[in-house]
């Protein structure tokens, strides 16, 4: 009896792992549960706008340092995109205090293009959302190119950082190379065209048997002259145990869907449960560009919400895209910020919250 008794104990124990183990599907009721938890109803509308319609202003990143918040976000100015940085005390107005990712020589791998988000943030949920220093530096990810346009020419992935203070307008480093690019020998099927936006987390526990884990969208396809498909963004993954040298994980995206745009994703945790913030664009079922979410006990294997958006278009100043999350939770209110185009292709950053904040008076150019 006794020796039964162990072994039905021990067959629970196992059960109870595998409810949360390698590949095991989320359950319905625990995305509806984050749903209810993220959800934000209420348009407070456009905190951010670039000086004129030279510009555009896109990919919030937000994270704290003592009582200040500050936030991350890219420019595009006609040559290609370079890095800023505001401040603000309430998640609600916001001050330009300066680049930290400026255009480089024509001779640079990254001269024209260098739009970075911060990296080895505080993901707990509703936590600190502070970033961590690792060998006494702050890291941001970025993608770089040298051809000027929007997006143009070949781009690819690495790394800045600083030892300064990451709350300062300041110039961050950089490597002389990119850690990725779309003709590297291992390069996969659906990223040999282009990379794009990627995050980086320290994961303590090593789920991939790696402490930092990077999600990066690319496009691509292995089909010869299949234009059709080529632009279709994915997310993958990468791992490093040193924040320099990284390599690839897994032959296949970890998140896509079969026609457009999967990308942009900002992970945070709720207790046990990894939750991925992305974006979707030009799906079969669902019109223009919007915020999602996915979830995941390991990282690699996500389940994906399918019931309404988080964010989609409504307003004016959103009336074309309203996509690429950030999203925060301070004081029990949630706050998503995400990028704002309207119909003259003018873009901002605008944020919703989960109470009623009233209205933004910030409007475009």
């Amino acid at each position: 009896m006794i020796f039964k008794g162990a072994l039905t104990a021990v067959l629970l124990f196992a059960i109870g792992l595998s409810s949360k183990g390698q590949g095991q599907k989320v359950p319905d009721e625990r995305m509806r549960g984050v749903y209810e938890e993220v959800k934000t109803p209420h348009k407070y509308g456009l905190v951010m706008v670039p000086a004129d319609d030279s510009q555009k202003m896109d990919c919030p990143s937000v994270f704290k340092k003592g009582n200040d918040w500050y936030m991350t976000y890219v420019i595009f100015n006609g040559r290609g995109y370079e890095t800023w940085l505001a401040k603000s005390k309430d998640l609600l107005h916001w001050e330009q205090q300066g680049r930290l990712l400026s255009f480089g020589d024509s001779t640079e791998w990254d001269g024209s293009q260098r739009a970075g988000y911060i990296a080895l943030q505080d993901t707990k949920w509703g936590g600190s959302y502070n970033v961590k220093k690792y060998k006494g530096r702050y890291w941001m990810s970025y993608f770089g190119g040298s051809a000027t346009g929007y997006e143009a020419g070949d781009l690819g992935i690495s790394m800045a950082y600083t030892t300064g203070d990451v709350a300062k307008a300041h110039e961050w480093k950089r490597f002389e190379k990119p850690f990725f690019t779309s003709k590297d020998p291992d390069v996969r099927w659906w990223e040999n065209r282009k990379l794009f936006k990627s995050s980086v987390i320290l994961d303590e526990k090593k789920l991939t048997g790696h402490p930092f884990v990077m999600y990066y969208n690319a496009n691509g396809d292995s089909a010869k002259n299949n234009i059709k498909t080529r632009w279709f963004e994915r997310i993958g993954m990468a791992v490093s145990d040193d924040m320099v040298n990284w390599k690839r994980f897994n032959e296949e995206p970890v998140m896509h869907h079969p026609v457009g745009i999967t990308g942009d994703a900002v992970l945070q945790k709720m207790d046990d449960l990894w939750v991925m913030f992305y974006f979707g664009a030009f799906w079969q079922d669902r019109k223009g560009a919007f915020n999602r979410f996915a979830c995941s006990y390991d990282l690699v294997n996500w389940t994906d919400w399918t019931g309404d958006n988080l964010i989609e278009p409504s307003e004016p100043y959103d009336s074309l895209y309203a996509h690429k999350s950030f999203v925060v939770k301070h004081k029990g209110v949630v706050y998503h910020f995400y990028c704002a185009v309207n119909k003259k292709d003018q873009r901002g950053i605008a944020v919703a919250t989960s109470k009623d904040l009233g209205k933004s008076g910030v409007r475009f150019k």
